[in-house]
């Protein structure tokens, strides 16, 4: 049996370890080659640090992997710091890891456990069968500068899981658009030379004052490295009226401008360019399975409305597409997977069970997390909620709680009874097409944007 991945970000080399440990013949090939970049705020909640300790990768602080006490939040003049919680299920830590050695590590994990990573492949296309099913992909191959040297390559396999991320050309080739029903951020970041870059926080900014003391839209944070730098970043939603019309790297200059002067982030301690993102949130790209292929993080819009957090969904998402696919594996290894058999069309439909787990896991969360990206949209609403809970540490906790989503699900505490409350009151969003088919055609569903639907 083959996997082929498309993507060596956090999702595809999470699933590719998973795999290969398994004895699954996987190959990830990856558009760029490493050590690169990526916009992202580098931070990684305990949420993320689970999924890294379930991997059994080393992240010791001398490596550059640098930890974190908690949330320290800014807003209307305060601020308040909030420890990680105890959860039973998490770390009682977050981490903070450039994306250029992060996912260079994850990927030679991968390579570890007996992966094959094909880095200067970028693919243009998915193959498919006569009656439809993904067969395997098409890759232009790219020279050491990333042009393309007019060479292709095609590659088949008995599954795809396309990890390449908020473009995901794997699933824009088979008509697998986003959806206009879900939210979407855009982020931007730079980095800053900073006596800053060894806070022992992960500070965010609930509201952005400029240089003039007026408020900017969107939210930010300052996320210190430990190397001499500090991440500096902000994202806005598509809910603020202001999405779309503005230039948020300006933005982000106007934020800093008002900032103390001692922090350092001026312009002639700026290192690098700044760079922008956008982020796909609350499952706006489904349907997450269609015969021979399985969406996985960013592609699938795995992003939290709550808080922007991308890289622990993309990693658990990777982790569950890994357990469906050894198990089907296992199920159909008598008859050979693809065959046409009783035994392959079981397997088949029990990958379609990838999406429902998906769904299942944080559906729910979602859809609360798209109402609360379109309140937040809302500078009255916003204000108000602000001015009523930074004063009161104990709602402040809970908020922390529910948008990192950090609760134990068997726990009987007063936080994670009310975080269950809530999520059981609203229908999951859904994450599969037409009609909760498993067509690879997209369609939206009948949400409106008065009403959050699933």
């Amino acid at each position: 049996m083959k996997v082929l991945i498309v993507g060596a970000g956090p999702a595809g080399s999470t699933a590719a370890y998973y795999l290969a440990q398994a004895g699954i013949d996987v190959t990830v090939v990856e558009k760029t080659s490493f050590p690169r970049e990526k916009v992202c705020g580098d931070g990684l909640t305990p949420r993320a640090v689970r999924e890294i300790q379930k991997l059994g990768l080393p992240h010791p602080e001398a490596d550059g992997w640098r930890r974190n006490k908690g949330l320290r939040l800014l807003a209307g003049g305060r601020s308040i710091e909030l420890p990680w919680p105890e959860v039973s299920d998490f770390p009682q830590y977050g981490l903070i890891r450039t994306r250029l050695g992060f996912d260079e590590e994850l990927a030679r994990h991968a390579q570890s456990a007996g992966a094959v990573v094909l880095e200067r492949h970028s693919v243009t296309e998915a193959l498919r069968a006569g009656d439809g099913r993904v067969t395997g992909v098409r890759a232009a191959l790219l020279d050491e500068s990333g042009r393309k040297t007019g060479e292709t390559c095609d590659f088949s396999a008995d599954v795809v899981l396309a990890a390449d991320g908020n473009s995901s050309r794997t699933a824009v080739s088979l008509g697998i658009r986003k959806r206009d029903d879900r939210p979407l951020g855009v982020a931007v970041r730079t980095y800053f030379t900073s006596p800053r870059h060894d806070d022992d926080w992960m500070e965010g900014w609930l509201e952005l004052p400029g240089r003039d003391g007026k408020l900017l839209p969107g939210y930010g944070w300052v996320f210190g490295v430990g190397d001499g730098t500090s991440n500096v970043g902000l994202g806005i939603l598509n809910s603020s009226k202001e999405f779309g019309k503005l230039d948020y790297k300006q933005v982000l200059r106007e934020w800093t401008a008002g900032m103390p002067a001692d922090w350092g982030f001026t312009p002639e301690n700026q290192v690098g360019e700044i760079r922008g993102a956008a982020l796909p949130m609350g499952f706006n790209r489904t349907p997450h399975y269609s015969p021979g292929l399985l969406l996985l993080g960013d592609a699938g819009g795995m992003v939290s409305p709550f808080n922007g957090e991308g890289i622990s969904y993309a990693m658990e998402s990777a982790r569950f597409a890994a357990e469906f696919i050894i198990d089907g594996a296992a199920r159909s290894a008598s008859a050979g997977w693809g065959s046409g058999t009783e035994a392959s069309r079981a397997a088949d439909a029990h990958l379609a069970r990838y999406a429902d787990y998906v769904r299942d896991q944080w559906g729910s969360h979602f859809t609360l997390g798209r109402a609360f990206a379109a309140l937040i949209g809302k500078p009255a609403v916003m204000k108000l909620a602000l001015r009523t809970g930074m004063p009161i540490p104990v709602l402040m906790r809970f908020v922390v709680r529910l948008l990192a989503n950090l609760t134990d699900p068997a726990a009987k505490g007063f936080e994670d009874r009310v975080i269950r409350v809530l999520e059981s009151l609203v229908p999951a969003t859904s994450n599969q097409g037409p009609s909760g088919s498993h067509s690879s055609a997209n369609s939206a569903d009948s949400a409106t944007k008065v009403r959050v639907n699933p």
